[in-house]
């Protein structure tokens, strides 16, 4: 259902509409479509006892939060491989966030970039190399610990996911795009180990997955991950475009994306989380998503003072790129 407050965003859109036709019966028409679109469409969330065992596990201390390791930690050894996993599990993560991608093949594997050059000692796009050609590729890359880990293969999803049950850890699935793929492959994984239901969250900016994976299987956790400005700058904080023009405009679309994650996909797709770049976190923020029953988690919290504040102010989990010290973000 639409929250309390919730009507003060319809009757703005209501104005919007009314200013621009100047028709109170078109206003009228349009705000209420909206309105049985979401009625009709939308995914309720799963239970909240379900989602705060994937969100809040037991077994933390008292004044404890949950730490996840962005990409199984990618700052203390290669990202997104088995060697990670193990060593956030040894630094003390409660989760691991994983990213999804597929071979030419159809296999899932783990990989951030839509290429294998920045992570492996390859090159070329992950989706164009089969799995036994991933296979030989040196997953350290240029990675500033590659002597320690060298020889480090890129994992199947498969292979990721029971190296993280063996540890018992909590699985963020990350998925960047293929929505129909990921939807498949990730419900076998949840086929073959019940066990994810409980301990794992589907995670995407992209809307599309999230509703496709509800489609696929209701009883998935599942978070959007959203960052304000992120179609007109990149991570830091950058242009994307050398065109005013084009920024003023994809600025346009930003505060429309903003709007629509707050306001409306995340109850369209009836999540249980918001994963939020840490910069725009307030306890008012926090209040603002736990009034919808939606946890708020952080990211990429990599300062010894900010996950103090995050453990002692905000009581939310985070999502970090090391356990063990300070460091830059990973984009």
């Amino acid at each position: 259902m639409l929250q309390i407050g919730d009507e003060v965003y319809f009757s703005a859109v209501f104005l919007l509409i009314l200013f621009g036709t100047r028709s109170a019966i078109g206003a009228s028409a349009v705000t209420a479509s909206i309105y049985v679109f979401i009625f009709m469409f939308r995914f309720p969330q799963v239970p909240a006892d379900q989602a705060s065992q994937v969100l809040r596990p037991t077994g933390l201390a008292s004044a404890g939060v949950p730490v996840v390791a962005h990409r199984a930690g990618g700052h203390d050894a290669p990202e997104n491989t088995i060697a990670a996993i193990r060593e956030a599990s040894r630094n003390g993560a409660t989760g691991v966030e994983l990213d999804v991608g597929f071979t030419a093949d159809g296999v899932a594997v783990l990989m951030h970039d839509e290429t294998v050059d920045r992570t492996t000692n390859g090159t070329g796009a992950v989706g164009t190399l089969r799995l036994a050609e991933l296979r030989t590729l040196d997953a350290t890359g240029r990675h500033r610990l590659r002597e320690k880990f060298k020889g480090e293969r890129v994992p199947t999803l498969q292979e990721a996911v029971e190296e993280c049950i063996n540890h018992q850890l909590t699985i963020f699935f990350d998925v960047k795009d293929q929505p129909d793929k990921a939807a498949a492959a990730l419900g076998e994984m949840y086929h073959r180990h019940p066990v994810l239901y409980n301990s794992s969250i589907v995670c995407s900016f992209q809307p599309k997955v999230i509703y496709k994976m509800r489609q696929a299987d209701p009883g998935v956790v599942t978070a959007l991950t959203h960052r304000p400005w992120s179609l007109s700058r990149y991570g830091d904080g950058t242009p994307r475009s050398l065109s005013s023009w084009t920024n003023y405009w994809l600025g346009v679309l930003d505060v429309l994306l903003d709007w629509a994650h707050h306001h409306l996909l995340w109850n369209l797709c009836g999540v249980s989380a918001i994963l939020m770049q840490k910069d725009f976190i307030s306890l008012d923020y926090v209040q603002y998503w736990a009034e919808r029953g939606v946890e708020v988690v952080g990211w990429t919290i990599n300062t010894a003072v900010d996950k103090q504040y995050y453990q002692d102010v905000l009581k939310i989990s985070y999502i970090t790129d090391s356990l063990r010290e300070d460091c830059e973000p990973h984009y």
